[in-house]
Order: C-alpha cells, then structure tokens, then sequence
C-alpha cells in the first residue's frame, strides 16, 4: 500500500551513528526486582513476571541471573545496573545490524553532540563496511587529516583494545574523550599488508555544517563552492546564510555542491537539501516492516532550481547525502561527479530512554525516486573521476567540476 506523506518533524536519522518497548516472541518481558548499588544510587525495579510465547520462557535468564549472584567469584563485578544495561545490548546487538544500537548515556549524548556539531575528538566520521569498523571521513582540518588517516581506512584497535564486535556508540566513546588527552588508533588500509598505529590528541571538534567559497569558471565567472559536511541540528539555518551569499553575486555561472565526506544526518534535512534545487517530484521513499512506502516530495520553493549545477560524491558519501545526490540525479537536475559513493540505504529512528540512554532503530529501507535501493551498493556518478593522493595539491573531482560549468 502507498501513501503520500508531507514530511513529519521526526528526530528520523539516516546516519549510522545516528537512534520503547521491547518485544520478545509473542508477548512482552516486564520487570520488578528491587536492588541498588554504588554505581546506582537509585533504585531498580525488576520483576519477573514474563509473557515471552509458549516456546520459550524467560526462566533462563533468572537462573543465569540468580547462579552469577550465587557463584561467581568476583563479587564486587556484579553491578545491577551494569548487568541489565550488557543484557539490554546483546538483546539488540543479536539483531546483527550495527546501525541498531542501544545507548548508555554517555553514548547517547555523544550521538547527539555529533548532530550538534561540537564535542571533544579527533575528528572522524565513523561507519561499518563488510562488518568492520571503517573511517567514512576525516574531518577537514582535525586532528585525524592532519595525521593521515583517510576515507575507507578500517580502525583494528582503540588503544590496544581489539574493536572486533565492538558497537558504533561503543567505538566512539572509547575514541573520544577529555580535551588534550591521547588516543591510539591501529589502522588498516587497503592495498597494505601491514597495520599501522597512530597516535592522535583530542582536541576540541567544532564543525559547521555549511562552507561556502568563491571559485572561478575559465570565463572569469563566479562558481559558488557549496561545501555541505553533515545533516544536523544547525544545518538548515547555515544553509539559508550561504545560498543567500550566493544569490547577492550577479556574475553567478553555476553552483557546486560539495557533498564528498558527508556522513549523512536527518531524513528531513536530506529532503530540505534536496528541495532548494529541485521544482517538484520525489526526494525519497521508504520501506518499512509493514512493507508500508512513505514518499517524501519536495517541500518548499528552492532558489537555486535553475541554476547550472554539480554534484560531487566520493566513497565518504554516505546516507542523507546520497539522498540528495540520487534525487538529483535521478530527476536529471545536474551531473553528479566523483567516486561510487558508501552505500548506506537504511534509515535509523533515534528515541531517548529513562535516564539518559537512548536507542537507534533500523525501521526502513529509503529508495531513490525511481524506486532503487543503493544499501551497500552506493551511487555511480555520471562522470567518474579518482581524487589523485599523489597529487595532494589539485583536486581532480572539483576541476572536473569547473570544467563542465565553464562549458
């Protein structure tokens, strides 16, 4: 069944990092046993009254809890709160989908200060790719770039600590931390043999959403430079600033929007994006469990609808922004230059919990406008062109760029 939806004003996040009730079977698990600890001054209550289905029932669970209680040697390790929230985890955890993710406080509030755009780090956007933990993106200028680590490099160990099964609000917290502090990062990249370490200081990680820069086409003519890093809490309003900036010039050629090394963010940011440069039709579609499809057109007047126009995507393209980078191809509105790009077509809802957890759920599949899912297969640009690492100093994908706008 389909149905036409206007865009709802949902914490929805398309990025993996970026998320109740829990069900088990046939019915539900509800809790009341009473207990307190040092490291949770307030007071639990679980009871063990279940209802989990005629093929299992939840005794298993109270007889591990009650023989760990009894037996296990090390008696100042069973914490209460410690025990329910490794329970919690690997109830979700045996989902196998590392974008569904239960958070501990900590981890929820660093999953928020990503869409922020503020917190202490070195400065990487994190993802999976074939089950490994992998780098989507350094971030420009962080301290991470500056030490070499690139796109697509796969993070083996956080400070000699194995990130083999590690979740990604796990990773990141073990990554971050207080400000001038040290972390050792143990890489692999493709094409090498060998690991390698790097030693990274955290430092502050401030990122806006929005840069704009001035280029110029071989004719003398202004091109805009549109760099657009996340899809977050501030983006909307940076973004409304700087295509103001660009409509003041009169000598306008043509805008490029820079989505190389954007993670992804909001669902609805995506398709904000995507209607400041197309008229009308689909942004996006998703499919969810009740194989329910919930369309998502255009939604207001963009101002940069008829300007000539290119898109650039690398492999650190990930989730909102191949949203906006397959719309716009998909409706023939600009060339989309670059390298395929990572291939995340999963949306994530994000909810908070009791006491400042939260949890990320996969809860669909988003489909480009011609109805393709892109999920581990990525977006093939029209014109392909590898960012040469040999030559540091030239940007291949944006001359490229120039190139077709001055034509």
């Amino acid at each position: 069944m389909k149905k036409k939806m206007t865009l709802k004003q949902v914490r929805t996040i398309i990025f993996g990092l970026i998320l109740v009730v829990s069900s088990f079977g046939a019915g539900f698990f509800y809790a009341k046993k009473a207990f307190s600890s040092e490291e949770n001054s307030s007071l639990f209550t679980i009871d063990r009254k279940t209802s989990i289905g005629k093929e299992q029932g939840f005794s298993l669970f109270w007889d591990v809890w009650d023989r760990l209680e009894k037996d296990f040697l090390n008696k100042a390790a069973l914490v209460s709160k410690t025990m329910v929230n490794g329970a919690i985890k690997g109830m979700v955890a045996s989902l196998d989908d590392p974008y569904t993710v239960y958070l501990e406080p900590k981890e929820n509030k660093y999953s928020k200060e990503d869409l922020s755009g503020e917190f202490y780090g070195v400065g990487i956007q994190l993802g999976y790719r074939d089950g490994y933990l992998a780098v989507i993106a350094p971030l420009s200028g962080m301290p991470a770039e500056k030490q070499g680590i690139k796109a697509g490099d796969f993070i083996v160990k956080v400070d000699g600590n194995d990130m083999t099964d590690v979740s990604l609000p796990e990773a990141v917290t073990m990554i971050r931390g207080p400000n001038g502090t040290k972390v050792k990062l143990t890489m692999l990249r493709a094409g090498e043999p060998d690991t390698f370490d790097v030693e990274i200081v955290r430092q502050v990680i401030i990122v806006p959403s929005v840069e704009l820069k001035f280029l110029e086409a071989s004719g003398g003519e202004k091109i805009a430079h549109l760099k657009l890093t996340r899809f977050g809490d501030k983006t909307d309003e940076e973004w409304l600033k700087a295509v103001d900036e660009i409509l003041k010039d009169e000598n306008l050629k043509g805008v490029i929007l820079d989505l190389r090394n954007n993670p992804g963010g909001y669902l609805k940011g995506a398709v904000f994006i995507a209607s400041e440069f197309l008229s009308s039709g689909v942004v996006v579609s998703q499919e969810g469990s009740k194989e329910e499809t919930q369309t998502y057109s255009v939604s207001r007047s963009g101002k940069i609808t008829e300007q000539k126009l290119v898109v650039l995507v690398n492999e650190g393209s990930a989730s909102a922004s191949e949203i906006v980078a397959g719309a716009i191809q998909d409706h023939n509105r600009a060339k989309i230059v670059g390298v395929k790009t990572f291939g995340k077509g999963t949306v994530q809802e994000a909810s908070d919990l009791p006491g400042g957890a939260g949890i990320h759920i996969t809860v669909a599949h988003w489909l480009l406008p011609n109805g393709a899912s892109i999920d581990k297969e990525g977006i093939t640009p029209d014109v392909e062109v590898e960012d040469n690492i040999e030559t540091e100093d030239v940007d291949e994908q944006l001359q490229k760029a120039l190139e077709i706008l001055g034509n």
